[in-house]
């Protein structure tokens, strides 16, 4: 049994992931803890993860300002102590990070102790700490088609985001249903990101009149601070009640995709991971003050490879015609549908799994370009 850190706190798209390789190493009889922040959308999700080891971290992201950095740095040494005090505890076979403010801490402590770091970018923009931490890594797994100046080829492997295995196509009525949505209607799902998305969350209840009228459900994940939780009824053409959901928090991934005829939706790497998982068309908004502007390389990507359209915010105006039109056109949707079914060929949880217990079983040879692997 090998023991691995994984640091992925600090956004759902960073934490599921972890929460998915954890997983599948523990299943794998191997041991893992999970180094996450102290932020809200953290704990919401471990609730539903009792069986696995948390250790919580101090530490923010990184701002503009002078205040601001000086907290960030701050909080960074504090962090760095708790994970030196951790790795020479608990003795890691490896440390995994996910990139965010939790991650350098925890590479930084692999580095000065001698433990084999791997470190996993899923935006088709690398971000700062993958791009500041690729040289120390033993391992780098990329997205397709992405590389970096500053890592060997030897060391990248070209893999997915590992989805939870609870993450997966269902019945779209059994769905509904478990949602408390209609199993017969037309469903429309808003997702803005583990922070939310003002702007999504004005835009759909400016549409719900529209969306009703043409007899389309809603369900709307608005964001914790973002949104109350409730139902919200309009009135159909024919006269029908139509009833649209408001959470502000879900942990019901699968479900809620699966119920789903098409989601509107940001587009960081995680979201778009479980997208495909769960074969469901959408229309992206990326988020135009994304770091490095990642979310809109992400959508461009997701669209070539025809899993659906992406709308710029700056034009949201146009986004009820565009929903509209995807929704009244079935060949579009299966058309769609088909394209998410090939874009989901490679296992990426098995491919990490299988190569990481490789660095671990034969250190010396685990930048060896003849046990690489692609997704």
């Amino acid at each position: 049994m090998s023991k691995f850190l994984l640091s992925c706190g600090g956004t759902g798209g960073h934490l599921s992931p972890g929460i998915s390789l954890a997983e599948g190493l523990t299943e794998r009889g191997h041991e893992a803890v999970l180094l996450v922040s102290q932020k809200k959308v953290d704990a919401r999700l471990l609730e539903k993860y009792p069986q696995l080891r948390f250790e919580r971290m101090p530490g923010i992201g990184f701002s503009t300002g002078p205040v601001a950095a000086v907290r960030f740095i701050v909080s960074q040494t504090q962090s760095v102590w708790q994970c030196l005090r951790l790795v020479r505890s608990w003795q890691p076979d490896a440390i995994v990070g996910f990139g965010g403010f939790t991650s350098a801490p925890a590479v930084l402590a692999g580095r000065v102790l001698g433990v084999p770091v791997a470190l996993h970018e899923s935006n088709r923009v690398p971000g700062r700490a993958i791009r500041s931490l690729g040289r120390f890594a033993r391992r780098v797994y990329l997205p397709p088609g992405i590389t970096l100046g500053n890592v060997r080829a030897s060391a990248t492997r070209h893999v997915g985001l590992p989805v939870r295995r609870e993450i997966a196509r269902q019945s779209p009525a059994v769905a509904r249903a478990a949602l408390g949505l209609d199993p017969a209607l037309r469903t429309l799902v808003i997702l803005g990101g583990s922070q939310g998305s003002g702007a999504l969350n004005d835009w759909v209840r400016d549409s719900l009149d529209a969306l009703a009228a043409e007899n389309i459900q809603v369900y709307c994940v608005t964001g914790m601070g973002k949104g109350r939780d409730g139902v919200m009824e309009r009135v159909s053409k024919t006269g029908t009640v139509i009833k649209s959901h408001f959470v502000a928090f879900s942990d019901r991934i699968g479900e809620l995709l699966s119920a789903a005829d098409l989601v509107v939706s940001r587009a960081g790497a995680g979201t778009l991971a479980e997208l495909i998982r769960c074969e469901t068309p959408a229309v992206l908004v990326p988020f135009p003050q994304a770091a490095d502007d990642h979310q809109r390389a992400n959508a461009a990507f997701f669209e070539q490879q025809g899993g659906g359209l992406v709308v710029e915010q700056t034009k949201i105006s146009t986004l009820r015609t565009e929903v509209l039109e995807v929704l009244g056109n079935e060949w579009l949707l299966r058309q769609f549908r088909s394209n998410l079914q090939r874009m989901d060929r490679a296992n990426s949880l098995d491919l990490m799994l299988r190569d990481l217990e490789h660095i671990i079983a034969s250190p010396a040879a685990s930048s060896d370009s003849s046990a690489q692997v692609t997704a």
